[in-house]
């Protein structure tokens, strides 16, 4: 078993324990619900491109750090340019909780994506509820049909989808009405990184369709490349979350780059 089947596995638990504390009713009671959403797709389009990320932990490199609090991190990534936040509400392999996105939904202006492994509706349902603005989808963990029915019911909630892939086979999941495609550079089932692989994969997108990277980005050299590569978007945590101080990495990660619109 793989850990991404391991982290399914689990998921599902949590689903059913929350399906039955929470019904959706009292979701769409909550005071986010009939929030109006921002788009992720415009900001990257029109702002950086860079999805900064909060997450405390990873399977892959164990604890990162749990020293900071996220709206503290997220508001110095918005101070300093960033064109939305990603946050990691996973608990048992990223450390993270719905609560760490609620929390920083009204004290910030920028998208917040929902970064999680979302295999039921009733997960849109909460996400909304939470103050998202865009949830992330995993072809991996879902049937192209699957990734159908979740865009329809998240652009139906206000949501926008960002869709990740990281195989030649995972691109029949894309349809025409995604609003952003992640490209994983890391293997989420051996988690080897692969940036050429990530490029060529990019190539076969459909025409104007937004591009993120995602993941191993660990060096300015990394980022440059992606970005002359043609990447709209950058989605990246770890460089930044790795540093005593996150926000001010991302500040120093800012002045040393020149980011390039194709």
């Amino acid at each position: 078993m793989t850990i991404l089947d391991q982290i399914i596995q689990r998921k599902r638990e949590e689903i059913t324990i929350s399906k039955s504390k929470v019904s959706v009713q009292k979701l769409r009671d909550s005071h986010f619900f009939d929030r109006a959403g921002l788009s992720l797709k415009d900001s990257v389009k029109n702002g950086t491109g860079i999805i900064a990320e909060f997450k405390r932990k990873s399977p892959s490199k164990g604890v990162i750090n749990d020293q900071m609090q996220p709206l503290e991190v997220v508001s110095a990534y918005e101070n300093f340019g960033a064109s939305g936040v990603s946050i990691l509400t996973d608990h048992d392999f990223f450390g993270g909780s719905p609560e760490d996105l609620s929390g920083v939904r009204n004290p910030i202006s920028i998208p917040v994506l929902r970064k999680d492994f979302m295999i039921d509706e009733y997960q849109l349902y909460e996400a909304k509820s939470i103050g998202a603005d865009v949830i992330l989808l995993i072809a991996a963990c879902l049937s192209p049909q699957q990734v159908t029915e979740f865009t329809g019911l998240s652009h139906e909630l206000g949501l926008e989808v960002l869709l990740e892939i990281h195989t030649e086979e995972e691109l029949q999941h894309i349809n025409s009405e995604i609003d952003l495609v992640g490209i994983n550079n890391r293997n989420l089932k051996d988690f080897r990184v692969d940036l050429q692989h990530s490029v060529r994969l990019k190539n076969q997108l459909p025409e104007h369709m937004l591009s993120v990277a995602e993941s191993g980005i660990y060096s300015i050299e990394d980022f440059n490349y992606l970005n002359e590569k043609g990447f709209d978007g950058f989605l990246m945590g770890e460089y930044f979350m790795k540093n005593k101080n996150p926000g001010e990495a991302f500040k120093e990660f800012m002045s040393n780059i020149s980011i390039s619109k194709q």
